[in-house]
């Protein structure tokens, strides 16, 4: 029987869309967390049941940079204890077997999402992702570095896991137009501008535990899968729902951002399965894919003969 992991969806999304405010915040689901920790739990145990196998802590905006700019700069330490133990909770409520799912912290941009030309230097993001790494370790089983938008902060949070012997899983996040073609085959771009194979490249180098593509349009997933089979890495995907980011400016808010009418649960797994089919082993959803699309796909991938399992 095949085997595939099954990440869960978009966690932060789905927080911000349950919570009780008339205006979301900028730092997005951490600021629900402190006012509404009930509803992180509600929203982890619901990708949980839905078969989610790595489930994703709720911290994405709790870097140094963001939290410093919006005036919460002194609860670094207590959101990352906080998004912890919200996740322990929410396992032990399952009532899930602990051995079977994996805890996975959050690497994700430091500045700003897919805006590249907000991201730091390379020590200043190879220091502030060593902070994080420090903070989460004890508490999670990997790291996700999630939604990167340009080579050189990825090479940075590489370079800290490795500081800590910790695999790097690594998520790129793509331009959502197409640009330019390598030998007729169409060449996605990382919102950066630079060219996916050359990330993939370096990617290889430094031999990452895995390459995905994550918070970029299914499409374009779909058109990255080639450039990743390539590598010879281990690989996989987990796309958006958003009609488009453009309306997000760094320090903006989610309110700014609307979902697909045309991403039910039924045609995203139809995009999934294509990545299987391209030989993407690590799949999931990012923001706007509910644990009602997880649960789909779960559903699909068994019915499919294929078990989805954690990563490590």
């Amino acid at each position: 029987m095949k085997q595939i992991t099954l990440l869960d969806g978009g966690l932060g999304q789905e927080i911000n869309s349950r919570a009780d405010h008339q205006q979301s915040h900028p730092l997005w689901s951490v600021k629900v967390m402190h006012d509404q920790p009930e509803l992180v739990i509600d929203v982890h145990k619901d990708f949980i049941r839905a078969g989610a196998k790595v489930l994703g802590l709720n911290n994405y905006t709790a870097t140094i940079t963001r939290m410093t700019r919006h005036q919460m700069g002194d609860m670094f330490d207590a959101t990352h204890k906080l998004a912890i133990e919200l996740m322990t909770t929410a396992i032990d409520q399952s009532g899930i077997d602990r051995k079977d799912i994996n805890i996975a912290g959050c690497l994700p941009p430091l500045a700003a999402s897919y805006v590249a030309s907000e991201a730091h230097g390379y020590q200043r993001s190879f220091d502030e992702y060593c902070q994080l790494i420090e903070i989460q370790e004890a508490g999670v089983e990997l790291f996700l570095v999630e939604t990167i938008s340009n080579i050189e902060e990825a090479e940075a949070a590489i370079d800290a896991l490795a500081e800590f012997d910790q695999p790097a899983y690594i998520g790129l996040t793509l331009a959502d137009e197409m640009t330019d073609a390598i030998d007729d085959e169409p060449m996605p771009r990382l919102r950066s501008g630079e060219r996916l194979d050359e990330a993939v490249q370096m990617l290889s180098d430094k031999q990452v535990t895995a390459a995905m593509i994550n918070c970029s349009f299914p499409e374009i997933v779909s058109l990255a899968m080639p450039v990743l089979a390539r590598s010879g890495l281990v690989f996989g995907g987990y796309a958006n729902g958003f009609t488009s980011i453009d309306g997000l400016v760094p320090g903006g808010t989610v309110d700014t951002l609307h979902a697909r009418c045309d991403l039910s649960p039924s045609q995203y797994a139809d995009y999934v399965f294509d990545w299987i089919d391209a030989g993407a082993t690590i799949i999931g959803g990012c923001c706007e894919i509910s644990p009602e699309h997880i649960g789909y796909l779960h559903d699909r991938m068994i019915a499919d003969d294929i078990t989805p399992v954690k990563l490590v």
